[in-house]
């Protein structure tokens, strides 16, 4: 058999393009005892892929004619490990290839009863990381206001709805009026600011008078500057993603930290491989919720492998709602 993949073209400076990757296909190695050969279903595209490009990224970088890293949802095929019996619909770093070879202790099983995709969604890295960081980080309480960038993204849309949920007034911030309008009709948010035809710094103070008590951070820059300008007193602030920057050669320097002082901010980093022990107590709160129907979920579908690097620069330049996906 012949696996597909797909690798890095070249070093990449600003924006990423389709050509900065390139397909490839090889042959097998011979399955060892202890392995299973996976074929994969579903991969996840996601920003901090950008960051591994370039080598800033804490799982390490991908250089000049590496394959892509990512999760997947993959199907063992074949299999000289008893604990992976052919049939098995497994979660793991499967990569942007047709198949992956995989031991016991690097995969982990896809819950049953939802779409097997949701363990790359929902019930994958986007759901633990808007659990940890509003959940166990931020402990939102019912009646407070949370702001989340990135309203209709893979994390925001679940955000979002948590948020709601648990009893807060939520406010998006989105960059464009579709995603806008999804976020308030469809995920639940109270409000979104469009930061690209709209003063975000305007307009959440109409929204936000009494200042933000929860700001959930995707993009950092100069949003998380604004927002740190209206802040109510003992807000709680989750650094989490640099969208804004992952094109750019140098980090923000972030807003001075004055702003968080007056309001006696908490001000936490979120880095979701710590919260992994803790994985399965998240699936187990959230799975029957889910199961249930009650989380919209937007998803980006793409079909073949070859449509991976397409996929990636249009999540990028932020023109993909929900989750980022490639049925492989």
């Amino acid at each position: 058999m012949l696996n597909k993949q797909i690798r890095l073209a070249r070093d990449i400076s600003g924006f990423p393009r389709e050509s900065d990757f390139y397909l490839v296909e090889e042959g097998l190695p011979e399955l060892m005892d202890g392995q299973a050969l996976c074929r994969a279903k579903y991969l996840s595209l996601d920003p901090y892929m950008r960051s591994q490009i370039a080598g800033k990224h804490l799982q390490g970088a991908v250089a000049v004619d590496d394959v892509m890293r990512g999760e997947t949802i993959s199907e063992v095929v074949a299999s000289k490990e008893p604990a992976l019996p052919v049939g098995s619909l497994v979660r793991c770093m499967g990569d942007w290839q047709t198949y992956s070879i995989q031991q016991a202790q690097s995969v982990q099983p896809v819950p049953a009863g939802v779409p097997a995709h949701f363990a790359l969604n929902v019930l994958g890295m986007p759901g633990l990381t808007a659990y940890a960081a509003l959940i166990w980080l931020a402990r939102i309480q019912p009646g407070e206001l949370v702001v989340i960038p990135g309203a209709a993204g893979a994390i925001g849309s679940i955000a979002g709805q948590l948020a709601k949920k648990r009893g807060c007034t939520v406010i998006g911030i989105a960059g464009c009026n579709m995603k806008c309008d999804l976020a308030v009709s469809q995920l639940g948010y109270d409000a979104c600011i469009n930061r690209r035809q709209e003063n975000v710094a305007s307009r959440l103070s109409e929204l936000a008078p009494n200042g933000v008590d929860v700001y959930f951070d995707l993009v950092g820059g100069d949003m998380l500057h604004t927002i740190s300008q209206q802040l109510a007193l003992h807000a709680r602030i989750v650094l989490c993603g640099l969208s804004s920057e992952l094109h750019l050669p140098h980090r923000s320097p972030g807003p001075p930290s004055a702003l968080w002082i007056k309001a006696r901010a908490t001000v936490m980093g979120l880095v979701v491989y710590d919260f992994e022990t803790r994985r399965q107590e998240f699936i187990e709160q959230c799975l029957p919720a889910i199961r249930a129907g009650d989380f919209y979920l937007p998803v980006d579908l793409s079909y073949g492998l070859e449509q991976a690097p397409a996929a990636f620069c249009r999540m990028l330049a932020g023109n993909t709602i929900g989750k980022t996906l490639i049925k492989v």
